[in-house]
């Protein structure tokens, strides 16, 4: 064969193998193309796109005068797009943007972020399209919406996305504009949808409807939102309307702290409820999270960890089952010996020894020795009737509360097979049975309603917009739970208590408070403790009931033990707060005489007396550099304030002052303070500028001003 012909051979073998090569690479083409086309448009599909969540805005959870406690607001991350901005910009404006960044967000020098930018610059000039990082995150600490609006006026950032590269992810956050106010009743949700409170409660109605729209992905992992018309929009949650009343809420949460930390104790909690209507205007919880500091970490108004033996706060329910079922009379007399009683082989003690006293005074004086022996005589064979009032009262089950987590009460029965010969007395006073602060109040509340136990609920409506879904009232469990005679008795004697008893201490306010102190023994290992669990359940004012409360507080330390010492001031301060914010509750107080043409203006808080005399308008002026305490000296026609500070570890004077005034001067020099009469303090026996001895006591004579 000839060169020639070699050649062409050749030639034709290689168009031929190319001929053969373009033939393959159309078949294949055609082939993915309309054969499996569909397969790799929805693999390119789910790489490059997907249907993604779009999150419903949460309801939010309002007070019960419209007062917003928890909303939910944009916040933002910040991320930049490296290979948006050009060099000119990145080089006029990087310095300034890392001063600017440093200064913000605190985390790092201005040099580290300059070097972070340019560094990830840098990486992408070198690396294909596919493989740019176009997603940097500056920082995770989120932005809220002014925040944003400042960095969009910042170098570089202001030329926006698509010129200078910048990238805010906005993401919904809880926020609560009273802070920690009510922080445990409002609760939380975490990404688990574990949570508490009225956020877990009633998650479902909050949520809202997630809607769904089509992203596109973007390379770092970021996504950015197209347009589809599949999409569906999400539906905003509904707001919840609650009954919690700022103001109460407010008071409860600072008295209490007040005491908590004075008393070192573990926990405490208050709540406030309305009486007619079974609204709870207040549950202030808190807990011991480190020395000398609380939160509010775990409900124990509600939940299961604040149920325990209610001691003697149940002695009202013993109370009421025993004038109802039988013909004990408050004037009848019973024998309570030295303060203690052999019942089997355990022994019943009292504070201290009674004698002999009448049911009223065993009710006002606490004596667990009276009322072992008259729920024992009365009761004793047919405890189920004792059982019988208990159901009557609503103490044996649970109150169906609107916040998931209610405890359920642990009342022993004669069925129980731990039921013994001791279990209904020790049940008299208060043991052998477990129950949340919150149904001790709602039976109280009871009491103060006339007999009407109503469902207490914290969640009035459901709305959106100004269009109400669902109203909530307060159920009417048992419309009279004794008679109007049992209820007037015992009436007198929680009176009696504030009055005459165990917390005398509290007595002498402008409104009658009626209420029935608590100390219980806690078990440990079997055995009671020296350690306690104290409270304070009532209602006020005590002849036209509008709140009724209860304060526990568990663990107090120190010498002040007991519910009155511990538990009831705390009552009496919230009560005292609520008083003075509920113009409705006051009383037209009778005419007094005045001094020098004035009202009567004595002793007390200089800003406070300098506030009533402007609101009045009664002319008034200082004497010179006065501090936090004055006495007021009436002229013809105006008042002159003298200063009645006193000096530090002296006795100070508090004659014209009021009892609460006097109070909070006496105990903080460290003195114990004894009172009698009301009005304003006309007598002391220790005398002013003598040393003040620390734990030493001082009785003050109180008189209505004439």
């Amino acid at each position: 064969m000839s060169i020639k012909k070699a050649i062409l051979v050749r030639v034709r073998i290689a168009y031929l193998l190319v001929a053969v090569f373009a033939i393959g690479v159309v078949v294949r083409i055609v082939w993915l193309q309309w054969v499996d086309g569909t397969k790799w448009h929805t693999i390119a599909r789910k790489r490059m796109t997907d249907y993604r969540i779009v999150k419903a805005v949460r309801g939010n959870i309002y007070a019960d005068d419209g007062s917003l406690l928890a909303t939910s607001l944009p916040f933002y991350r910040l991320a930049i797009d490296p290979t948006v901005a050009k060099d000119t910009t990145i080089a006029k404006g990087l310095d300034s943007l890392a001063i600017l960044l440093s200064n913000y967000f605190g985390d790092r020098t201005p040099d580290e972020y300059r070097r972070r930018i340019k560094d990830i610059r840098k990486f992408n000039e070198h690396v294909k399209d596919g493989d740019q990082k176009q997603y940097l995150v500056m920082n995770q600490k989120l932005i809220d919406y002014q925040g944003k609006k400042m960095m969009e006026k910042w170098p570089i950032f202001r030329y926006g996305r698509n010129k200078g590269g910048v990238i805010f992810e906005r993401l919904d956050r809880r926020y609560r504009p009273f802070k920690f106010l009510a922080q445990r009743t409002i609760g939380f949700l975490n990404d688990k949808k574990q949570g508490a409170g009225l956020e877990f409660s009633y998650n479902k109605q909050l949520a809202g409807q997630n809607g769904r729209a089509l992203f596109q992905r973007m390379s770092g992992g970021a996504w950015k939102p197209i347009g589809d018309a599949d999409e569906v929009d999400p539906e905003q949650g509904f707001d919840i309307q609650t009954t919690i009343n700022i103001n109460v809420q407010d008071v409860a949460e600072t008295s209490l702290l007040r005491a908590l930390q004075k008393h070192r104790a573990n926990y405490g909690c208050v709540m406030v409820m309305e009486v007619a209507t079974g609204e709870i205007k207040a549950i202030a919880n808190l807990g011991k999270i480190g020395e000398g500091v609380y939160g509010e970490n775990y409900n124990y108004a509600v939940g299961p960890q604040g149920r325990t033996n209610p001691g003697s706060t149940f002695k009202l329910a013993s109370m009421i089952a025993l004038l109802e079922e039988t013909r004990v009379s408050p004037m009848d007399s019973i024998e309570t010996g030295n303060g203690e009683y052999r019942f089997y082989d355990r022994v019943m003690r009292d504070a201290k020894a009674h004698g002999k006293v009448t049911v009223q005074e065993a009710f006002e004086v606490s004596s667990n020795i009276a009322f072992v022996k008259l729920v024992h005589q009365n009761f004793g064979n047919k405890p189920d009737r004792f059982i019988h009032y208990l159901e009557s009262f609503g103490l044996t089950r649970p109150l169906g509360f609107q916040m998931m987590g209610e405890a359920v009460p642990l009342i022993r029965t004669p069925k129980n097979p731990t039921w013994s010969g001791l279990s209904l007395p020790w049940m008299a006073v208060g043991y052998e049975n477990e129950m949340s602060p919150l149904q001790i109040l709602t039976f109280y509340n009871a009491v103060a309603n006339h007999g009407k136990l109503i469902q207490p609920i914290i969640v009035r409506q459901i709305r959106t917009a100004d269009e109400t879904l669902e109203a909530y009232q307060g159920r009417v469990m048992n419309e009279k739970i004794c008679s109007d005679a049992t209820l007037e008795k015992v009436t007198r004697m929680l009176e009696g208590v504030v009055e005459r008893g165990t917390a005398k201490n509290i007595a002498g306010s402008a409104y009658k408070i009626a209420g029935k102190t608590g100390t219980t023994q806690k078990l440990r290992n079997g055995r009671y403790t020296k350690s306690y669990y104290t409270s304070f359940a009532g209602f006020f004012p005590a002849h036209r009931p509008k709140y009724s409360c209860i304060v526990v507080i568990d663990g107090p330390q120190g010498f002040e033990q007991y519910g009155s010492d511990v538990a009831a001031p705390v009552f009496k301060e919230v009560a005292d707060k609520i008083y003075a914010l509920d113009v409705e509750m006051h009383k037209m107080m009778p005419e007094r005489g005045k001094v020098s043409g004035f009202p009567v203006v004595r002793a007390g808080n200089l800003d406070d007396m300098q506030y009533l005399c402007n609101e009045i308008g009664i002319s008034n002026h200082a004497d010179g550099n006065l501090q936090e305490w004055a006495v007021a000296v009436a002229g013809s026609k105006s008042i002159t304030w003298a200063n009645r500070q006193g000096k530090p570890g002296k006795v100070p004077d508090v004659t014209g002052m009021t009892l609460r005034d006097a109070l909070y001067i006496l105990e903080n020099r460290g003195l114990r303070v004894r009172y009698s009469g009301k009005g304003r303090v006309v007598n002391q026996s220790q005398s002013p500028g003598s040393l003040a001895l620390k734990n030493s006591t001082i009785t003050i004579q109180l008189e209505e001003p004439m």
